[in-house]
C-alpha cells in the first residue's frame, strides 16, 4: 500500500484478504481512517528503513500505527543506524530486544572506486556528462527536486538520455523511470536523497554526487546504488570550493583517501558490472562476461558504445 496512485486496486486486494501487508505510513493511515484496515489483530510488525523514516518525519505516523496493533505483537526493526529517534523507538516498542548486525560476506562484495574531484560550479554539468558518457549508465544525485529536474534537462541537451526521480514525481512516473533505466534506455537517472534508498537496480556501474551529500549517512546510502550483489562500481563526488572542508571530514570518517584531484575521466577504471559467478571449488574467482573482456582489452570500445554524440570529442 503506497500513495501516489488511486485506491481501487489496493482496496480490491484488501477485500480478498491478506496475510502480509506492506505499506508506507501515510497511505496506511489513510486506509485506517477510511475503515478499510483494522490493525487490532496484527501480531507481527516489521519497521523497515527506520532511520530514513526518522529523517523524513514519518516516525509519529509509525508510532500511531504500531499503537493500533495487538499488545502482544512481535516487533522487528531494520535500520542503518540505531541512534536518536530510532533508539527511542526501540526503547518504547521493543522489550528485551536481540540485536543482530548484518553485513554481506567479504567474498560477495564488489570493488567500489571512490573519486573526489575539485570542480567549479560552472563546469559541473559538463564534467558529469563526460563521466556518464564514459562510464555510465549512472545514478546522479542532486540536493533538490528542482535541481534534479534542471540537471536532467541540461544533460539531455548534451545528448544523454535522462530521467528524474524525486518526491514530486508520481508513483507511475517513478516506476517508468526505473524501468527505463533498468532496460538501458536511460543513461543518467537523476535523483534526490529521498530516492537514494528506494532505487534497487543491480549492476549500476557509476554513481555521481553532483551535489555533495549532507553527511556520511547520505554518502553511504547514495553510493550504495553501485557495487551491489557482487558487482564493481565507481563513485565520483564533485567538490566545489565551499564543500572542500566538509569533504575532508567525510573522507576521514569513512576511512577514504584524503585526495581531491582535478577531474580525470579517462583514468577511471573499467568496472565489472555483472555479478561475479563463482566456479565450483574456486573460491574468490569469477567469470568475466565476453563483452566485458573485450572492453577491458579495448577501453575505447566501451566509450564508443556508451558515449553521447554531443560530448564525444571532450572525453580525453
Amino acid at each position: 500500500m503506497y500513495g501516489g496512485v488511486g485506491y481501487g486496486k489496493q482496496l480490491a486486494a484488501l477485500r480478498g484478504g491478506v496475510d502480509v501487508l506492506i505499506a508506507c505510513p501515510g497511505r496506511l493511515e489513510d486506509l485506517v481512517a477510511r475503515g478499510s484496515v483494522d490493525l487490532g489483530f496484527v501480531d507481527m510488525v516489521v519497521i523497515d528503513e527506520a532511520d530514513r523514516m526518522a529523517d523524513m518525519g514519518f516516525l509519529p505516523a509509525v508510532r500511531r500505527l504500531v499503537d493500533r496493533t495487538s499488545g502482544d505483537r512481535q516487533t522487528l526493526l531494520f535500520s542503518a543506524t540505531l541512534e536518536g529517534p530510532v533508539d527511542k523507538l526501540i526503547r518504547d516498542y521493543q522489550h528485551s530486544p536481540v540485536r543482530h548486525e548484518v553485513a554481506p560476506a567479504e567474498a560477495d562484495q564488489g570493488e567500489v572506486h571512490h573519486r573526489f574531484w575539485a570542480v567549479e560550479a560552472a563546469d559541473r554539468v559538463a564534467v558529469t556528462a563526460e563521466t556518464v558518457s564514459a562510464r555510465g549508465p549512472a545514478v546522479v544525485f542532486c540536493r533538490t527536486k528542482h535541481g534534479a529536474d534542471r540537471l536532467a534537462q541540461r544533460l539531455a541537451r548534451l545528448g544523454l538520455s535522462t530521467a528524474a526521480i524525486h518526491g514530486d514525481r508520481s508513483q507511475g512516473q517513478r516506476e517508468r523511470a526505473l524501468a527505463a533505466f533498468r532496460a538501458g534506455r536511460v543513461n543518467a537517472l537523476v535523483a534526490t536523497d529521498v530516492a537514494a534508498r528506494g532505487i534497487h537496480v543491480d549492476a549500476v556501474p557509476l554513481v555521481v554526487h553532483f551535489d555533495p551529500p549532507a553527511d556520511v549517512t547520505d554518502y553511504v546510502h547514495r553510493s550504495g546504488r553501485t557495487g551491489r550483489a557482487g558487482a564493481d562500481g565507481i563513485v565520483v563526488t564533485l567538490v566545489g570550493p565551499a564543500h572542500l572542508q566538509a569533504t575532508r571530514l567525510l573522507q576521514r570518517q569513512l576511512g577514504l583517501p584524503s585526495e581531491v584531484s582535478a577531474p580525470k575521466v579517462a583514468a577511471l577504471p573499467i568496472v565489472t558490472t555483472s555479478v561475479r559467478h563463482r566456479r565450483p571449488g574456486s573460491e574468490g574467482s569469477y567469470r568475466t562476461p565476453e563483452r566485458t573482456r573485450k572492453e577491458a582489452a579495448d577501453p575505447a570500445r566501451r566509450r564508443r558504445r556508451r558515449v553521447a554524440p554531443a560530448v564525444r570529442n571532450n572525453l580525453n
